[in-house]
């Protein structure tokens, strides 16, 4: 679906991209970055709206740099920022853009009027958007981009300004986009666990340069350490700290542990050895009278890329550091 190779993008104080070689396949597609990584620069040189410094891209098969307007034909883009016109009404705005993108009146209307309905607009259709709430907002944003039934969409920071409600409804009519209808997607955000939640692949980002493109299975595999979060009593006001010292008793290090206030639940990290760990734990938990609120293995996290990142960051400057010593 998208193909980059030694990408870049300068402006005169920054570089925005820089050498990103990537590849995204079909299905719903996360790129992740803190803001100012370059994530809606990427977007916009795969749209043919911005020329890369050096480097090359494909679209769909398409050259970014000699063939925009066929992408933009075939391709859906919804801008992270307001863009919308506050004195017409959904249905205006988006046959408008339908139109836009070649479709006839009669095809652009029933277009829209399914695509309206399908993110969930379908009643308040006929009012102007000036009037709407920012989750309406979004939706109309979103069915613009989906009306002209592209191959593939651009949706960039679709869940800003929403609440958790609409956050967790925008992102269940992404993941429908592409198993309802085929449309494979292009997410950005830099809300981690959103991604983490609905895409198939991650792409990982940082001051403009590739951090790690893999499955969103492979970044939150499982790990062997054990999450343990027990209940305190007044015999025992901080549980965490019984169980812990019990565990130690009985050879078992624990890797870390929680503090706070009694009664609060504390969870306890631990390297797992098998299921003689979890029935050690059971035991232990039971012995001593307390209640075991969950017994989990850890997954990673995407998150732990950036920390990765900014470790050997450190490392690296420590030893330049050390050098010049």
């Amino acid at each position: 679906m998208i193909a980059t190779e030694s990408l870049s993008k300068r402006f005169p104080r920054v570089t925005a991209l820089d050498r990103l070689s990537v590849d995204v396949g079909p299905g719903v597609t996360g790129l992740v970055g803190a803001n100012g990584a370059g994530k809606s620069t990427l977007i916009k040189i795969l749209l043919g709206l911005s020329p890369a410094t050096e480097g090359r891209a494909e679209v769909l098969g398409l050259d970014v740099a000699t063939k925009g307007a066929d992408i933009r034909e075939r391709v859906g883009y919804m801008p992270e920022h307001d863009c919308l016109p506050p004195d017409v009404s959904a249905t205006e705005f988006v046959v408008h853009m339908a139109r836009m993108s070649g479709l006839p009146p009669t095809a652009a209307r029933e277009r829209t009027a399914d695509t309206l309905r399908h993110v969930g607009l379908y009643e308040e259709r006929y009012r102007p958007i000036g009037g709407y709430s920012t989750g309406m907002k979004q939706r109309v944003k979103l069915a613009q981009a989906l009306v002209h039934d592209p191959q593939l969409v651009f949706l960039d920071e679709p869940t800003n300004g929403l609440d958790p409600v609409g956050r967790d409804e925008m992102l269940g009519l992404i993941r429908r986009i592409h198993t309802d209808f085929g449309i494979s997607v292009l997410v950005t955000s830099h809300l981690l666990g959103e991604l983490e939640r609905t895409c198939d692949h991650v792409v990982v980002v940082d001051g403009g340069k590739l951090l790690r493109s893999s499955s969103t299975t492979d970044f939150t595999q499982t790990t062997t350490t054990l999450a343990i979060e027990v209940t305190d009593t007044d015999e025992h006001p901080d549980g965490t700290l019984a169980v812990r010292d019990a565990l130690h008793t009985r050879g078992v290090d624990v890797i870390d542990s929680g503090g706070g206030l009694p009664g609060a639940g504390h969870v306890l990290l631990l390297t797992a050895q098998g299921e003689e760990t979890y029935d050690l734990v059971r035991d232990v938990v039971a012995d001593l009278g307390l209640g075991l609120v969950r017994m989990e293995q850890r997954r990673h996290h995407i998150s732990e890329v950036f920390t990765d990142s900014d470790e050997q960051r450190d490392a690296e400057r420590k030893e330049a550091v050390g050098h010049g010593n």
